[in-house]
C-alpha cells in the first residue's frame, strides 16, 4: 500500500476515535460512539495488516476466535459482573500490549535498537505487566473472590515503593546495556508490582481503580506503537489513557479524595460506626409506602448496587411508569461512584429505556431535594450516606453526597441495616424522615407496584 495512502487512512481511523470518545460524553450518543470507534480500530487493524505478508487465514482464524469467546462473554455476562468484565478487559488490553513488545524485543537485536524503541519496549512490558495483574486482583475482588476489605501488611507501602523503583533501575539498566535480563526482569518484577498495587485498596474505591488500570492500558498500547511505529496505536493509546486519568480525576473529586490516599489509604477495611448511627429504625411496608408515591407531585429514585444485584432496573421501571401515568414526576439520582464501575447506574437504567432528561447528577438531584416528595433509595448506602457530610471523624467526611435526608420523606430499600461496601454504618437509616423497607430490591420493587394498583 502506498505509504501516503496508509497514512491518510489511518488519520480517519484517528478521526473517527475522537469522534467515537467524544460522542461517549453523553447516554444519548454513546451508543453511536461506540459504532464510530469501532469502525475506526477496524480501518486501522486492515490497514495495518495490509502489506505485511501476514496469512490472512491466521488472521481469520484468530478474530473468529477472539469473537466468539468475547461474544459468549458479553452474552452470558450480567449487569452485576459488568465492573469484573470491565476489569478483566483493562487487563487483556495491558498483556496485549506487553506481549508484542515483548514478541518485537526477541526477534530484534537490542544492541541495534535505537534508544528510543528499546525504552518504549521496556515501558510497554513494565506497564502492561502491572495492568494484567492488577486488573486481575481488581476482578477477584470485584468477583469476592478474594473479597472487597484491603488486604494489607506492615511495611506495605516501603515493599511497594521498593518494588517501584527496581523495575525503573532494571528498565534504565536494559535501555543503557540493551541486555536481555533485566528486561525480562523488569517485566517479571512488574507482574508483581500490579498484584501489591491493588491489594491494600478497598472495595469502595474499585471504580477508581478501574479507571486507573484503564488508563495504564491505554499507556501500554501507546508505548507498543512506538515500538512497532504504528501511529494509529499511538493515537489509541494516547486517547484512551488520557480519558482514564481524566476519569480518575473525577472519580476522585466525587470522593473528596486523592489518588494518593485511594492507592495507600487502606480505605473500606473495617466496619467503623458513624456518629449518629443506632438507635431504632423505622420499619414500613409496600402499602404505606405506595401511597405515600401515589400521592406525591415528585418523586426521587436513587440508585446503587442493591438494584443491580437483585436485577431490578425492570421492575423500577414498571413501578415509575406507573407513577408518570399517575402525574407524578419520576426523576433518578446519579451519584458518579454507585456502583461498581463508573457509570454503572446510567448502563443499568438504559437498558429499560429510562429517558436520559430524568437522570440527574449529584449537584442536579441536591438542587430539587427540597421540592422532592419521596426519595426512593433502592440498594445505594456510601453515596447517601449523611456522615460524609456531618461526622469529621467518619472515613468518608468531605466525600459529596446526594444529600436524601433533605426530602420531605426518604424511603430506603435494603435487605439489612449493614454497611456499605465502605465498611461504615449510615446514620440515615436511625433518621425521623427515614423509613426501611427490608426486602430485597426486585421483591420490594414487585410488590409496591402490586401495592400501587390498590390505591
Amino acid at each position: 500500500m502506498n505509504e501516503n495512502l496508509r497514512a491518510l487512512l489511518y488519520l480517519l481511523a484517528a478521526v473517527a476515535f475522537i469522534v467515537g470518545l467524544k460522542r461517549l460524553s453523553s447516554p444519548r450518543t454513546a451508543r453511536t460512539g461506540n459504532i464510530i470507534g469501532a469502525l475506526g480500530m477496524l480501518l486501522a487493524v486492515v490497514v495495518t495488516l495490509i502489506g505485511t505478508g501476514v496469512s490472512w487465514w491466521v488472521v481469520a482464524a484468530g478474530i473468529a476466535a477472539g469473537a466468539a469467546v468475547g461474544a459468549a462473554a458479553a452474552l452470558r455476562v450480567k449487569m452485576t459482573a459488568m465492573p469484573q468484565m470491565v476489569a478483566l478487559f483493562n487487563g487483556f488490553g495491558g498483556l496485549a500490549s506487553a506481549l508484542v513488545a515483548g514478541a518485537e524485543y526477541l526477534r530484534s537485536d537490542p544492541a541495534a535498537l535505537p534508544i528510543e524503541t528499546i525504552t518504549s519496549m521496556t515501558l510497554s512490558v513494565a506497564i502492561g505487566a502491572v495492568t494484567f495483574t492488577g486488573s486481575v486482583i481488581a476482578f477477584a475482588k470485584l468477583q469476592e473472590i478474594l473479597g472487597g476489605a484491603p488486604l494489607t501488611y506492615r511495611g506495605q507501602r516501603p515493599v511497594n515503593l521498593a518494588v517501584a523503583a527496581t523495575i525503573i533501575g532494571l528498565g534504565a539498566w536494559a535501555v543503557a546495556t540493551s541486555l536481555a535480563l533485566p528486561f525480562w526482569v523488569a517485566g517479571a518484577v512488574a507482574l508483581g508490582l500490579g498484584v501489591l498495587m491493588v491489594l491494600p485498596i478497598g472495595g469502595a474505591d474499585m471504580p477508581v481503580v478501574i479507571t486507573l488500570l484503564n488508563s495504564l492500558s491505554g499507556l501500554a498500547a501507546a508505548a507498543t506503537g512506538f515500538v512497532i511505529s504504528n501511529s494509529a496505536l499511538i493515537i489509541a493509546g494516547a486517547l484512551v489513557g488520557a480519558s482514564g486519568v481524566i476519569l480518575t480525576n473525577l472519580m476522585c473529586r466525587a470522593m473528596n479524595r486523592s489518588l494518593g490516599h485511594v492507592l495507600f489509604g487502606a480505605f473500606g477495611g473495617t466496619v467503623a460506626a458513624a456518629a449518629g448511627a443506632g438507635g431504632n429504625a423505622r420499619s414500613t411496608s409496600a402499602d404505606d409506602v405506595a401511597i405515600a408515591l401515589a400521592y406525591s407531585s415528585q418523586v426521587m429514585v436513587v440508585p446503587g448496587y442493591g438494584l443491580a444485584v437483585a436485577q431490578a432496573q425492570h421492575a423500577l421501571r414498571s413501578l415509575t411508569a406507573d407513577l408518570e401515568k399517575r402525574g407524578v414526576r419520576v426523576v433518578y439520582g446519579i451519584h458518579p461512584v454507585a456502583g461498581r464501575m463508573p457509570g454503572h447506574m446510567n448502563v443499568l437504567l438504559a437498558e429499560v429505556d429510562v429517558p436520559y432528561d430524568q437522570l440527574l447528577d449529584l449537584e442536579q438531584s441536591n438542587a430539587v431535594m427540597d421540592r422532592t416528595d419521596v426519595v426512593l433509595v433502592v440498594g445505594a448506602n456510601d453515596v447517601v450516606n449523611p456522615a460524609a457530610r456531618d461526622d469529621r471523624t467518619s472515613p468518608i467526611y468531605g466525600m459529596p453526597i446526594i444529600e436524601v435526608d433533605r426530602a420531605r420523606s426518604t424511603v430506603v430499600i435494603k435487605r439489612s441495616l449493614a454497611s456499605g461496601f465502605a465498611g461504615i454504618d449510615n446514620p440515615l437509616f436511625y433518621k425521623d424522615g427515614t423509613a426501611m423497607l427490608f426486602a430485597d430490591a426486585k421483591k420490594a420493587l414487585t410488590d409496591l407496584l402490586g401495592a400501587m394498583a390498590l390505591v
